[in-house]
């Protein structure tokens, strides 16, 4: 509400202006204000359409500032040299000026990932600047393999984290079930090697979304209002995200996406683990996890043999080979 006040009174000044002190020769006050509202709107169009991002409020108001006072500067010592009126230099000198700071305070307060540190720094690098923001939710936190992600580069850009899911976190490693609460300790944990890492941009946002109850929907409001993405290992979460028109990158369909493709009749070697439920089988596993199950290998538990295999099967659950011996 502060913020429409404040671009009310910027066109109104402008207005103001443009009134008082036509910029072009000729111009009469009326079209003077109207001249001084339109250049008041467009700068205001301009602060609107990068109106997505909010976070580090101070940075981006200051950066802002001062980089709107930096070019309103430079552009007053070009229109000096073509000014054909005083009462036109009045007007340029306050566009420029007034006009420009107040632009980019509003563009600061918008869109402050803007002017991240991070952006900058990658801009004096060479690299790509204008980094996406990433919301995390309490799943992929305590899942603890987003560090591993954030680390190996796949994901590059300002890590959100919210005081709401910071206390659905704190809920779970103070509950009374042993396992919860080993859980949200290690969720704490995860956060707290994210936030000591040098190399990863860590906010803590203390954002208050009023139109949800549930985390769940506070983080896919807080998202879609911001422009956010959300990562997470829920699935019930990600549909529902995706029928919101959410960005949404789930750490399990990754994991899955980058297991190794087997087709039948290649060779792998396998170390057997256990019998299988059918008479003379063996199972065994993939370094990701995978099932194997190796006919006539019930014997053979826990020695490596290379097998062939002769099926894969997709489940609902995951993959499974089917593969017999060749030694």
């Amino acid at each position: 509400m502060v913020l429409y006040i404040y671009k009310l009174f910027f066109i109104a000044l402008f207005t103001y202006i443009g009134y008082s002190y036509p910029p072009f020769l000729g111009t009469t006050a009326l079209v003077g204000a109207a001249i001084g509202a339109a250049f008041a709107l467009a700068l205001m169009l301009i602060a609107i359409r990068v109106k997505n991002t909010e976070l580090k409020y101070l940075w981006g108001v200051t950066m802002g500032v001062l980089g709107g006072a930096v070019v309103g500067l430079v552009l007053l010592e070009v229109f000096k040299l073509i000014t054909l009126s005083f009462s036109a230099f009045i007007f340029f000198k306050s566009l420029f000026l007034i006009g420009f700071p107040i632009t980019g305070f509003f563009i600061g307060v918008h869109k402050p990932n803007l002017f991240s540190p991070l952006n900058i720094k990658e801009f004096f690098r060479g690299g790509s600047a204008f980094t996406d923001s990433f919301l995390l939710d309490t799943s992929a936190i305590i899942d603890g393999r987003i560090i591993q992600i954030i680390e190996s580069g796949f994901i590059q850009g300002e890590i959100i984290i919210t005081h709401f899911v910071l206390a659905e976190l704190q809920a779970i490693a103070d509950s009374n079930d042993p396992n919860k609460r080993v859980r949200g300790k290690r969720g704490v944990d995860v956060i707290e090697k994210l936030r000591n890492n040098t190399q990863i941009s860590v906010t803590i946002l203390n954002k208050i979304v009023s139109r949800a109850k549930e985390v769940d929907q506070k983080l896919i409001l807080l998202a879609k209002d911001q422009n956010f993405k959300l990562i997470t290992n829920d699935i019930n979460l990600s549909k529902i995200a995706k029928l919101q028109d959410v960005t949404i990158l789930n750490i399990n369909e990754l994991a899955f996406a980058l297991k190794p493709i087997v087709f039948p009749g290649e060779h792998l070697k396998v170390n057997i683990a256990k019998d299988g439920k059918e008479k003379r089988q063996g199972i065994g596993y993939l370094e990701d996890g995978t099932m194997i199950v190796v006919d006539d290998a019930k014997s053979d538990i826990g020695l490596e043999k290379t097998i062939e295999v002769t099926s894969v099967l997709q489940t609902t659950s995951g993959k499974m080979i089917f593969g017999k011996k060749i030694n």
